[in-house]
């Protein structure tokens, strides 16, 4: 029988020729990503916890400050500082305040047919790559740092066929947020999730990047889709190589199928506090906001950004509206100063923001208060997430935001 795209990554990960779901191996970590947001506890346990502190291959590490960016108290600015101070002393690689970890992921070191751990449960995004990015715990992470290897248990692969193409003004978000409604939030518990089919050629990159990030929302263990002329293009244009391209056998065994015709798609809203508690969003239209966010590892790529400044051209956020946006990376945020875009968001009356995490981390910019409704293109909408316990959080697509930010009230880009 043969084996799908995660079996193959984990079966040259581990060095065997065959892995089967519910198999347990041990595997080399080729790459491993860290953020601010537990880096310190790493730290931590590096120092108290270990014998022989060591480090077995610094240039597997990319450590990235990005959650808290500028530092939002003494206590974050402490733990950031140890960060950068061990970066240093050990010649970690090091990013701060150039944007989101997954999206300085995908610009610069995400290569195909890697096995790679990120400390952030997002991490499933750089399957659109066709690496398997999996987010781990802090001792995971340090297991792996100190000794170069893990182990893992082979998940069992749900595969999405798409074809056909997503309708104007309807967004790879909306695909994304449809498959979770569709399965749950527990629909691909500790399985990947696989993208093929004839409609992964009408997916670009920022695409295929939302459609991965999103998994983990429905408990995915990864994502992954085949690496083809897109994501080669791509790849060269950061400079890089795969490391293995790989393709589901035929004969590969699927927990489930699932055949999904990308021109039924329509624009989705998940309303708080569940990400897969969506539904049309004419049928939240209405609903007054007090705060909209265009950013994020999800939804803060160039292609987003265009989206809202076409909309806002030769109009303005709504006047009891605060609209926050914020390119996913410094590449984004010059590209969008390039093409003009900032000036057209400023001009219409929104804030713009270093890249960082932002609204969708929900603790250092545009936290919202008591009873106040977010829209927002971030990856969760928990109750809390984006500050006061009592407040809402909805998720959409760039251009769904972007329309809620001009009226007010959530909209899509039909309804201005």
């Amino acid at each position: 029988m043969g084996m799908t795209i995660a079996e193959k990554i984990i079966a040259r990960a581990a060095g065997v020729s065959e892995v089967r779901p519910g198999d347990i191996h041990t595997v080399e970590v080729d790459r491993l990503m860290s953020n601010d947001g537990t880096t310190h506890l790493t730290i931590d346990m590096y120092h108290n916890k270990l014998k022989h502190p060591h480090i077995a291959d610094v240039n597997k590490l990319v450590w990235i400050v990005d959650h808290n960016v500028p530092s939002d108290s003494p206590k974050t600015a402490a733990s950031q500082k140890k960060m950068r101070d061990f970066a240093k002393e050990h010649g970690i690689k090091f990013y701060e305040g150039q944007g989101v970890c997954h999206q300085i992921m995908m610009e610069n070191h995400v290569c195909p047919g890697e096995l790679i751990f990120g400390a952030d449960s997002h991490t499933c995004a750089y399957g659109a790559l066709g690496a398997f990015g999996t987010g781990v715990g802090c001792t995971d992470y340090l297991y792996a740092m100190v000794t170069g290897k893990s182990w893992v248990l082979v998940p069992e692969t749900l595969r999405f066929n798409l074809t056909g193409k997503l309708p104007e003004g309807v967004y790879a978000r909306d695909l994304i947020l449809t498959i979770i409604g569709k399965i749950g939030a527990n629909g691909a518990n500790y399985k990947a999730m696989e993208f093929a089919g004839d409609g992964m050629k009408n997916l670009t990159m920022s695409d295929r990047i939302a459609i991965c990030n999103l998994c983990v929302e429905a408990g995915a263990k990864t994502a992954l889709m085949e690496v083809d002329d897109i994501a080669l293009h791509y790849l060269h244009e950061h400079g890089r190589e795969p490391k293995a391209c790989f393709a589901s056998d035929a004969d590969a065994h699927f927990a489930a199928v699932y055949d999904i015709d990308l021109s039924t798609i329509t624009p989705i809203v998940a309303k708080p506090h569940f990400v897969d508690n969506v539904c049309p969003a004419k049928e939240a239209a209405g609903v007054k906001i007090d705060e909209a966010f265009l950013g994020s590892c999800n939804n803060g790529r160039i292609e987003d950004l265009r989206v809202g400044a076409e909309l806002l051209k030769d109009r303005k956020v709504h006047p009891l509206v605060r609209f926050l946006v914020v390119p996913a990376s410094q590449a984004v945020y010059q590209q969008a100063l390039k093409e003009g875009l900032l000036k057209i968001f400023m001009e219409a009356g929104a804030i713009v923001m270093n890249p960082n995490c932002s609204v969708c981390w929900g603790s250092c910019q545009g936290v919202i208060g008591e009873g106040e409704t977010l829209i927002s293109t971030g990856t969760r909408n928990f109750k809390g997430r984006a500050g006061h316990r009592d407040s809402f959080v909805y998720l959409a697509s760039a251009a769904t935001v972007t329309a809620s930010a001009i009226k007010g009230e959530i909209a899509t880009a039909d309804m201005l």
